[in-house]
């Protein structure tokens, strides 16, 4: 999260699950691998003697479509090879394709296509642990929010864009007091509570981020007024839960353009709110002595 003084990073390109750039990846190794096969094929037939061992360098078009896939589309890879290495002994010695059906071509399907299938296997499970690490990295543990760096991003890019943004930072008031009286799986329970509340209450193209301890972000394209009445909302959903948030709100471009220019400002609106609150909260209690 931001803070006075700092200034924010360039939002980084976001990749999760099956990326753009994966998809065009794998588009450039399927490919790849079809030239492969073509080349292999002519390479064999035309220079394939005894003993030289071409028909090993249909591992290469194998493992580019594994790469690009798993384990089954490895293997089916594999299978392919093995294919085309039968069809291309048929064409390189003139024998009928029933004499090539030996122990040897057996034994070039199995290795093929075990091959494939344990590259395939294993890219597979690189990519999936990749996005695993790509989503902690980006997401609270705690409430599946997008955590302080997402914020910073998004705040940087919308502001570098020029676009029109409402940043809303909401703090959740007397937590504290929740880890005392009840325990800290209470305060987790209360946090995880108010990030569904927010979720709920804003719009998907809204990000929503937990950016510390306490504390959560909004940014919105909803104008100040708006934004205003749905923090109201939000409100209203942890009234039965009673729990309670405070709220700092800036927007651009009538409170600044500059990322950490509109994050100060939020920031000491929050601060004054909490004062108000808290101020509020003590004439109430001095009342009711």
């Amino acid at each position: 999260m931001p803070r006075r003084g700092d200034a924010l990073p360039r939002r980084r390109p976001k990749v999760g699950g099956v990326s753009a750039a994966f998809i065009h990846r794998r588009s450039a190794l399927v490919g790849a691998s079809a030239t492969a096969y073509a080349v292999v094929f002519a390479v064999f037939v035309a220079f394939e003697h005894s003993g030289l061992g071409l028909a090993n360098l249909f591992y290469v078009p194998i493992c580019l479509v594994a790469l690009g896939s798993d384990a089954v589309r490895g293997a089916a890879a594999g299978a392919l090879a093995a294919g085309l290495y039968a069809a291309a002994v048929v064409v390189d010695s003139g024998r009928p394709a029933a004499h090539v059906l030996t122990e040897s071509t057996a034994i070039r399907l199995f290795t093929y296509s075990l091959v494939g299938a344990i590259v395939g296997w294993y890219a597979s499970s690189n990519r999936t642990l990749v996005a695993q690490l790509r989503d902690h990295a980006t997401h609270d543990f705690l409430t599946g929010l997008g955590n302080a760096r997402v914020f910073d991003e998004e705040l940087a890019m919308r502001c570098a864009a020029g676009q029109p943004v409402t940043l809303v930072l909401a703090d959740m008031n007397d937590l504290k007091r929740v880890n005392d009286v009840h325990g800290h799986e209470a305060g987790n329970a209360a946090l995880r509570r108010v990030a569904e509340a927010l979720r709920e209450n804003t719009a998907p193209g809204d990000c929503v981020a937990r950016v510390g301890g306490d504390e959560f972000a909004i940014l919105t394209g909803l104008p100040a007024e708006q934004a205003a009445h749905m923090c109201a909302r939000i409100s209203r959903a942890l009234t039965g839960d009673d729990l309670h948030l405070s709220f700092g709100t800036t927007a651009s471009p009538q409170d600044g353009t500059a990322a950490i220019e509109l994050f100060r400002k939020a920031d000491d609106r929050l601060f004054a709110a909490k004062l108000v609150a808290r101020n509020r909260k003590t004439v109430l209690y001095a009342a009711k002595s």
